[in-house]
């Protein structure tokens, strides 16, 4: 029997979610990234062994029924979900059945420039891709991807999804002290954002014991470097981390939200009430705006 159904888990970006691993016995990827959890495995472009359609689909049956008030159901791998052959007919199924539950896919992004691959993808309510850098040299250093992917072609590729797209794509960057993490990095990597033009941008680094020996940056690092991120929603992914409020003034409140739009949880830990009271004088006046991007509430400069 099937068994790499993920039980329900809680997720302040897309709700409860019930993960489903398309590798459930080994590694499975076109990348060995640095900061992967798993351990260390070769690099392949094709999926041994995978799973039938049915059985998978027998088993997120049994799940749903199990676990009903689930809001996404998430696509994944012990590496890589998209080297899965039988990936479209799957998601097709499920959206036969999901009961108005969003279907979303973690992906690595290396093979969005196929066109059969952005196809299957469409068939996803949110597809959530890596872009820890665009510059090929860290690229090579960070991502150690399979001789097959080519970081060009990738974000191409990534560029001719997003213009067919028309639900939610997310990018995460991860970031790796003393790889990825300067100024100049960033500001490569805004210019090739703002192309892409995601719903929203997932920022991090690393929490958890890596396969290699690389360290995370610090929060401090994560903001400064966020503030070269413009124009896309971002979500700095915090980690049990309290900041200090401050007062802002209108015109700061109106700066800030300018450079970078600030979710609701930014607004929250960051804004003292007097901020908060200005924010609202803001939004009353129609000088600031919310919105929803995939799945999170940002303001933003009207």
């Amino acid at each position: 029997m099937f068994k790499f159904i993920f039980g329900p888990v809680s997720s302040r970006r897309f709700g409860l979610s019930l993960g489903i691993d398309l590798s459930p016995d080994k590694k499975q990827c076109n990348f060995d990234c640095l900061y992967c959890e798993l351990k260390g495995a070769k690099t392949i472009d094709a999926m041994q062994n995978p799973t039938p359609v049915k059985e998978i689909i027998d088993e997120i049956k049994i799940a749903l029924e199990k676990y009903p008030d689930i809001d996404v159901i998430t696509v994944t791998a012990n590496g890589e979900p998209t080297l899965y052959p039988h990936l479209k007919e799957l998601a097709q199924q499920i959206n036969t059945f999901k009961n108005g539950k969003k279907l979303l896919i973690l992906s690595n992004g290396a093979l969005i420039s196929d066109k059969s691959i952005q196809e299957t993808l469409l068939e996803f309510d949110i597809v959530k891709l890596s872009l820890d850098t665009v510059t090929p040299k860290v690229f090579k250093k960070l991502d150690r991807a399979h001789k097959s992917v080519n970081l060009e072609r990738m974000i191409e590729g990534m560029k001719e999804f997003a213009h067919k797209f028309q639900n939610e794509l997310v990018l995460e960057t991860l970031v790796v002290k003393n790889i990825n993490d300067t100024r100049d990095d960033f500001l490569a990597l805004n210019r090739v954002i703002n192309e892409i033009k995601p719903s929203r941008i997932d920022l991090g680094t690393i929490d958890r014991p890596s396969a290699y020996k690389v360290l995370p940056v610090s929060f401090e690092t994560l903001e400064i470097l966020s503030r070269d991120i413009e124009h896309i929603p971002l979500v700095i992914i915090k980690r049990n981390h309290a900041k200090s409020k401050k007062e802002f003034s209108p015109d700061e409140i109106i700066q800030l939200l300018r450079r970078r739009p600030q979710s609701a949880e930014d607004i929250e830990e960051l804004f003292d009430e007097k901020s908060k009271m200005r924010l609202n004088s803001l939004l009353d006046r129609g000088e600031a705006d919310i919105v929803n991007a995939a799945g999170v509430i940002f303001y933003k400069i009207s």
